[in-house]
């Protein structure tokens, strides 16, 4: 299987394994810690509270009858001996302490064969909470063998002979502590390994399962991207707004819309190219073949035809150059502009001179032909702001076209009128007009009014005009009836001065 053949699918499909694996193991060893954690505490909280008076039992039991101090005030060690023996046969992780009202540490048999170096001192703010909460609640006190530690305990404060204190008894000491700790290694061992077994097979289960439905719709749009490289531009990703992956899958559309558009886009520049191509082509070779033909029969006859005939032969041939001419120059501006290679210099200037200059440049043409070529403006000095040469340009060949499909006695207008914030420019002629099935294309390149009459043709002039009008960001509009002329319409920015 190639590259281009495999999707990201199973790679997906490893990472969202190797992440849904991480998770579930993750918390499974959350869990056997968490439970752990827990359990211990509860046993710890049940034994404290089961305990919690076994402190004031001992006082009001052997207190009675002994006092825990000699007669010099040292510790009474043979009763406490006694005391830690009677504990130890009920339970042997007992320890017994005896504390002054200051917490310091007066005695304790366990610490007399203790090999570290014991506390001397418990901090009373736990044991004082105990005995205030009557042992209803979880606390903790310092362990004397173990600083660093703390520990359940019961507490019990006490008044003998004057004398007060409390007796302090862990009630899970060292022997306890290491029987605990074997015993927890070997649950939470048991438990990590059932844990395990059971995470890998749930993870398995339920990953499969989940992975296949958070996969499905990627599998669905996977599917629908290779048809639609396979060829199949038609294919679309159905009810995006219904898909897991709402974004890629509207995002994949709006792209497939996109590329078929920019197919069609360019079959169509391609079939206007082919069109554009035969049409100058034909224009071309037109010309050409005058030139060839009158430049024959000068050069076979020069002789033979009289001054006047010669210089009609010439004339012709001028004429012909200058179409070639204007045809080749109409090819190179709209290429350029097709190419997005003019930028439009926006100035200031007034529209009105400027169709003075042009009036009276067309005048001789217009005048050549029969036709009345007029101006139209208001007194007042009308200024735009645009490109000058550009909108100059477009002028020449809305006009050039009024007089060319005017019938003599006709007569074309130019007229200015201001509206609001633009200026309103229309070149109206009284000509054969445009068939209101052609109207639509007639900006298009090199359409041709009359396909049979190629002098009927609007070349790449209106096309020219579209362009510059875009270049503006404004619209150029035809009004036309058969026989009854045409007007072509569009505004400018006015410019404030």
């Amino acid at each position: 299987m190639s590259n281009a053949e495999k999707t990201l699918t199973p790679r997906l499909v490893k990472k969202l394994w190797l992440a849904f694996i991480l998770i579930i193991v993750l918390m499974g060893a959350s869990y056997v810690f968490i439970t752990g954690y827990f359990a211990n505490r509860y046993n710890q909280a049940t034994a404290q509270r089961v305990n919690a008076n076994i402190a004031n039992h001992l006082i009001e039991e052997k207190f009675q009858n002994a006092s825990p101090f000699l007669e010099d005030g040292s510790p009474n060690k043979e009763l406490f001996g006694d005391l830690m023996h009677d504990m130890m046969a009920v339970n042997r992780s007992i320890e017994v302490y005896l504390l002054d009202t200051t917490g310091e540490i007066l005695y304790s048999v366990v610490l007399d064969h203790s090999d570290n170096a014991p506390a001397k001192f418990v901090s009373l703010d736990p044991v004082n909470s105990f005995i205030a909460d009557k042992g209803e609640n979880y606390i903790l006190g310092d362990d004397p063998r173990d600083p660093e530690k703390q520990k359940i305990f019961s507490a019990a404060s006490f008044n003998v002979d004057g004398r007060e204190g409390y007796i302090y008894i862990i009630l899970a000491g060292r022997e306890f502590e290491l029987i605990s700790d074997n015993l927890m290694g070997q649950y939470f061992a048991k438990l990590g390994v059932g844990a395990t077994i059971l995470t890998m097979l749930f993870a398995a289960l339920i990953g499969m399962l989940s992975i296949w439905f958070l996969t499905k719709n990627l599998r669905l749009i996977t599917q629908t991207v290779r048809k639609f490289r396979e060829g199949d531009l038609d294919v679309r990703i159905e009810n995006p707004e219904k898909s897991d992956i709402e974004v890629f899958a509207y995002s994949f559309n709006e792209m497939a819309d996109t590329i078929v558009g920019n197919i069609d886009k360019m079959k169509s520049v391609d079939a206007l190219r082919r069109e554009l191509i035969a049409n100058v082509s034909h224009d071309l070779r037109t010309p050409l073949a005058i030139l060839k033909g009158y430049v024959e029969t000068l050069q076979m006859k020069k002789s033979s035809l009289s001054e006047a005939e010669q210089e009609e032969y010439l004339q012709i041939t001028h004429d012909n150059v200058d179409k070639l001419s204007k045809l080749i120059n109409q090819l190179f501006e709209y290429s350029k502009l097709e190419a997005e290679q003019v930028t439009p210099v926006k100035e200031p200037f007034s529209i009105t001179e400027l169709s003075h200059d042009l009036i009276a440049k067309f005048k001789v043409i217009a005048e050549r032909k029969g036709v009345q070529l007029e101006l139209d403006n208001p007194e007042e000095n009308s200024m735009v702001f645009a490109d000058v040469s550009l909108v100059e340009r477009a002028l020449q060949n809305l006009i050039e076209n009024a007089i060319k499909f005017t019938e003599p006695k006709g007569k074309v207008v130019l007229s200015l009128k201001r509206k609001n914030e633009n200026v309103e420019i229309n070149i109206t002629d009284t000509g054969t007009g445009i068939p209101l099935s052609e109207q639509p294309f007639i900006f298009d390149r090199y359409k041709q009014v009359d396909k049979g009459t190629k002098k009927q043709g609007y070349g790449l002039g209106l096309a020219i005009v579209k362009k510059i009008m875009d270049l503006h960001d404004t619209t150029i509009t035809v009004l036309s009836k058969p026989k009854e002329g045409s007007s072509f319409i569009f505004n400018l920015p006015a410019y404030q001065v």
